[in-house]
């Protein structure tokens, strides 16, 4: 069965801040433990921009050898937050690893009965595509507390308040937007983290790319191991019927000594068979600073044929 996308739907008492009832963000961390400065520094600052902050039970945890607590704690407190009433948005401390224990027990009718903003990048793309695939949830591929609020200028705030306002979003050269290769197309925006895409092939929780305007990020890969992981996909199947692709800033994705150009110049070998505009840069996930909030699983356009321009054609939540 497909699921068209559905908006999020804020419950009616939700405000802007400064409107009266600041929307209520609770912390959850599904995969990684946090530096504990940093989550006092990030809650620091969405508080500050006027949200109402609580954690977790288990999201400032510490749980051998390197997650935030067990997998039925995490799951527990992922649960918690979508069943609370009084809880708005959900926001991760970061990725890291462990997000994949969590898919064998999600409650998918909970989810798709409490619809909230789910704010996450990285290792949290194994939850995010399958809860979009499974119950039409929208997520928000954005900033997340311990990886990009804690620090100075980590967050695009204009981006990231438009979206959670319901507003139309466009993103351009501003936002690091390039163009590999012109053109226009438009369709449902899906994606995340390649290698986390990459990694689920050959589970029943692989992503369901095909036929969608695909949004790819990542951190840390050589030139060869982006091209190996977009050949996975294609041998896979995963880029039929896609118009279009929008890559991320693709950070330290380099190979000491190589050219500046060795990426792009593999990403275009790789997806030669790919007759639709190519983009990259576009500051979500992994980035340098001003990590953009871009909704997933709703109607967008990407025209490359000008200046590039990424515009979404509905909203992310509806009140």
């Amino acid at each position: 069965m497909t699921l068209k996308p559905r908006p999020v739907r804020l419950p009616d008492a939700v405000q802007l801040p400064g409107a009266g009832i600041p929307p209520h963000v609770r912390i959850v961390a599904p995969a990684s433990n946090a530096q504990p400065g940093r989550l006092a520094e990030g809650a620091a600052a969405i508080t500050a921009l006027g949200y109402k902050v609580s954690f977790g039970e288990h999201a400032q945890g510490r749980h051998a050898p390197y997650f935030s607590a067990s997998a039925a704690h995490r799951l527990d407190d992922l649960h918690a937050a979508f069943a609370d009433p009084s809880v708005d948005i959900i926001m991760c401390t970061r990725g890291g690893y462990g997000s994949n224990y969590l898919l064998e027990g999600l409650d998918l009718e909970l989810i798709r009965s409490n619809p909230k903003p789910f704010f996450g990048y990285s290792d949290l793309t194994a939850l995010q595509t399958w809860l979009i695939d499974q119950t039409g949830l929208v997520a928000f591929h954005g900033p997340m507390l311990a990886a990009d609020f804690y620090r100075a200028g980590g967050v695009d705030e204009a981006s990231f308040a438009a979206a959670l306002r319901g507003e139309l979003l466009n993103f351009d050269a501003a936002h690091g937007l390039r163009t590999l290769r012109a053109g226009i197309a438009a369709g449902t925006l899906y994606g995340g983290c390649l290698t986390l895409l990459t990694s689920s092939l050959g589970t029943p929780y692989a992503p369901r790319t095909e036929g969608k305007l695909l949004f790819l990020e990542d951190v840390g890969s050589k030139p060869y191991q982006v091209d190996r992981m977009l050949r996975q996909l294609r041998l896979a199947g995963k880029f039929e019927g896609v118009p279009g692709i929008i890559f991320g800033e693709m950070l330290d994705c380099v190979s000491p000594g190589a050219s500046p150009g060795l990426l792009e110049e593999a990403i275009l070998g790789a997806l030669d068979f790919f007759p639709g505009p190519i983009a990259i840069g576009l500051r979500s996930g992994h980035v340098t600073c001003a990590n953009v909030t871009l909704p997933l699983n709703i109607e967008a356009e990407l025209d490359l044929e000008g200046e590039p321009a990424l515009r979404t054609r509905e909203p992310a939540v509806a009140g």
